[in-house]
């Protein structure tokens, strides 16, 4: 007898999607999170019902006032979080942008957005996340989409 699929554990992760944007210089587009340490990319949890690319479109917005569709995803991440349980974490094409002028925080949820050099990640985000965007650029570069866990590639 074949057992019914929902008697057979299932991992339930979290998910969210962000967007790497990077300027002319090859800076990230980071914002301040009001309600956590540190920095992050511009993304969030996604909502029941939504895809990971919609997701990352509407936290763009959300959170900076950005109305931009992201472009190609980089990275997809496998990345248990010990507070927080299973997490996957689509990272997409934010594409270049010009400056932070016409981006607006929303003050809510983010409290400022600036461009940084890859090497300062270490000392405003978790080593997970730094790995994490470092992948995400030598995807971009290499034109190719790469499958991690905790910020580590994958064969």
């Amino acid at each position: 007898m074949v057992s019914s699929p929902r008697n057979f554990p299932m991992a339930t992760p979290r998910a969210a999607a962000g967007a790497l944007f990077l300027d002319h210089e090859g800076r990230i587009l980071m914002v301040r999170p009001t309600y956590k340490e540190g920095w992050d990319i511009p993304g969030g949890y996604i909502e029941p019902g939504e895809t990971p690319m919609d997701a990352c479109a509407r936290e763009i917005t959300e959170e900076i006032g950005l109305h931009r569709a992201p472009g190609r995803l980089l990275v997809v991440d496998w990345a248990p979080h010990p507070d927080e349980g299973d997490k996957i974490l689509f990272v997409f094409d934010g594409g270049t942008l010009t400056g932070t002028g016409s981006l607006t925080p929303d003050g809510e949820e983010i409290a400022e957005a600036q461009f940084c050099h890859s090497d300062t990640l270490p000392e405003i985000t978790p080593e997970r996340l730094t790995r994490r965007l470092k992948l995400a650029i030598e995807a971009r570069e290499r034109n190719i989409t790469l499958y991690a866990q905790h910020g580590t590639p994958t064969p």
